[in-house]
Order: structure tokens, then C-alpha cells, then sequence
């Protein structure tokens, strides 16, 4: 195991819960990100298609304390995933299963995060190296879908409930073998104050630690 895969490992088992900065400006990412931290997540996506991801990604990438990963999300093509590693960031997060971006993401020692939906998608995604798949649009099916779509999977495969889930879903799609949550606009949105976002992610942060004290 690389030392950035026993950082990942070591982040998601503190913390299974991917912030989505979607829309954010490098002017106010060091605010967010702290606000972040200190609520307790250990995981942080910059998406793409974000204005200027790349400057708020090397930004990120230069202070974040250790135990914390950074990634993009929206990842589309290989050449987006040589532009993160450029920009020091540790993990690709792709809205969809494309193998080319997943073997770009395993040749270059970063952490793939694939989208899929499909039984199909998801196989695709294991078999190019993904072991953390982000269920996507993941309220559209319900969180039985989990249960369904986990059978057919490797072992040790972690499944993440991405798009159109809060901390009032998080029980319910727990309960059928949710390995973790993405948040976008739930978390954070445009011009949102960093303290507000700081509040709603202790929010679900407290969340995950009963549902995972329950689950002990």
C-alpha cells in the first residue's frame, strides 16, 4: 500500500463523508475548508467544473492538515486526472464509469472514486482498479438499491450514496449498507458563509458517528 493509500484509508475510516465545494472561487476556499476541518471531515472534492478549480485544489493541497485528502470531482478525462496530480490533489471523483479515467487515476497513485449506477458500471469500475464507488444519483433508486447492486461486487468494495441525500437520509440508506456519503448543495452552495457550512457539516458528521456507534 502506498503512503497516499494509507492516508485515503486512514481518512475515510475517521471520516466517510466527501464535501462537494461545488462553485467555489480560490478566494473563498480557505475559509470553507477550515470550517470543514473542524466539524470533522476528512474528505474534500473541488470539482471541475468549479471556477478555477486547480488554483483552489493547489491551494487546498499546500495546508491541509494531515488526515485529510483532497480530490476533484467532475473528472472526465484523462487529462484532467495529470492536471490534479500537478496540482497535488489525491483523489479522482467522476460523476460516471469511464475505464480510461480510472486506469489514468491507478497509473498515476491517486485514489479513484468512480461513479456508477449500474450493476454493469459498477463491475466495470472494480475490475479497473475502484474500491471506493459513488453511487450516482443514488436517491433516484432508494437506499434497498445498495443492498441490490453490493451483491454482485467484490468483497471489500465501499459503496458512497451520492446526490439528493441529507442527514435526515443518511439512517435509512446506513441501514442498507451505505459505506459513506457525498454532500453537495445540502453542505455547501455559492456565497454560503463558511460558519453556516461549518454548522451543517458537524451536523452530519454527528450523524455518521451514532449511526456508526449503532452499527458497532
Amino acid at each position: 500500500m502506498t503512503q497516499l493509500e494509507e492516508e485515503f484509508e486512514q481518512a475515510f475510516a475517521t471520516m466517510p463523508l466527501i464535501a462537494v465545494l461545488r462553485g467555489i472561487t480560490p478566494a473563498e476556499v480557505d475559509p470553507v475548508f477550515d470550517a470543514l476541518v473542524d466539524a470533522g471531515i476528512t474528505l474534500v472534492e473541488v470539482p471541475l467544473n468549479s471556477p478555477d478549480p486547480l488554483t483552489s485544489i493547489e491551494k487546498l493541497a499546500a495546508r491541509r492538515p494531515s488526515g485529510v485528502c483532497i480530490g476533484a470531482g467532475t473528472v472526465l478525462t484523462a487529462a484532467d486526472v495529470a492536471r490534479l496530480q500537478s496540482a497535488g490533489g489525491d483523489m479522482v471523483v467522476t460523476p460516471n464509469t469511464d475505464p480510461t479515467v480510472i486506469d489514468a487515476a491507478v497509473q498515476s497513485g491517486l485514489i479513484p472514486v468512480i461513479g456508477c449506477l449500474t450493476p454493469t458500471e459498477a463491475l466495470i469500475a472494480s475490475r479497473h482498479g475502484a474500491r471506493v464507488l459513488k453511487i450516482f444519483p443514488a436517491s433516484r433508486l432508494g437506499a434497498a438499491y445498495l443492498n441490490d447492486i453490493r451483491a454482485v461486487l467484490p468483497a471489500g468494495s465501499r459503496l458512497l450514496a451520492f446526490g439528493g441525500i441529507g442527514r435526515q437520509e443518511m439512517a435509512e440508506y446506513r441501514l442498507h449498507g451505505a459505506d459513506g456519503f457525498g454532500f453537495g448543495t445540502s453542505l455547501y452552495k455559492p456565497g454560503r458563509p463558511a460558519r453556516e457550512v461549518g454548522l451543517l457539516a458537524r451536523d452530519v458528521v454527528n450523524e455518521w458517528k451514532c449511526l456508526a456507534a449503532a452499527n458497532a
